[in-house]
């Protein structure tokens, strides 16, 4: 059965902090909704008890800063796939801050500091609700994955702007998603 928090506590917070994977989704006005899974160690906080945030790494498409700039709304869903079942699902209104804007530094700070950082979402949480998860599969972590941090070291500072202008300059949709005038590349 769903229940509602009013706050992220403090067992909330242990739930989160155990958990190998989350996924965020969000979607503008039109075009195709964004669901995306997130992973390593050390890049997600809890800010207060109704502010989260997370570092966004360079990857393949950037739909999560493009959709934040036309259309705030976010949602953020962790699942237990080990011990109690459960699910977490934070909805609010998030915004992408870019390596080298304003805001970014100081947020930096709560997060590892894995090359290929891109933007931090900083999340205004407006509802919290938890679920049973009795449908959430039983698996095993065997752990993180370092193809995306060694991928980002190959390519270098310079390599990684070239693959923002080269590939996450749009969304997969086409919409502009900020990274070029974030990062004052361009």
């Amino acid at each position: 059965m769903a229940k509602r928090h009013d706050e992220i506590d403090e067992r909330l917070q242990a739930f989160i902090a155990a958990q190998p994977i989350f996924f965020v989704a969000t979607a503008g006005p039109q075009g195709r909704v964004n669901l995306s899974p997130k992973g390593l160690d050390g890049i997600f906080a809890v800010l207060g008890p109704r502010r989260v945030a997370f570092l966004n790494l360079t990857g393949s498409g950037n739909e999560t800063a493009a959709h934040l700039r036309l259309d705030h709304r976010i949602t953020l869903m962790f699942c237990a796939f080990s011990g109690p079942p459960q699910i977490l699902r934070l909805y609010g209104k998030g915004r992408a801050i870019g390596v080298g804007r304003p805001g970014f530094d100081e947020l930096a700070r709560h997060f590892s500091q894995p090359p290929g950082r891109r933007q931090i979402v900083d999340i205004a949480v407006e509802e919290i609700i938890t679920s049973c998860g009795y449908g959430v599969p039983l698996m095993d972590f065997a752990g993180q994955r370092d193809v995306l941090v060694k991928w980002a070291e190959k390519k270098g500072g310079e390599g990684i702007r070239a693959y923002w202008r080269d590939k996450n300059a749009l969304s997969f949709d086409g919409l502009p998603t900020g990274v070029l005038d974030e990062d004052g590349a361009d």
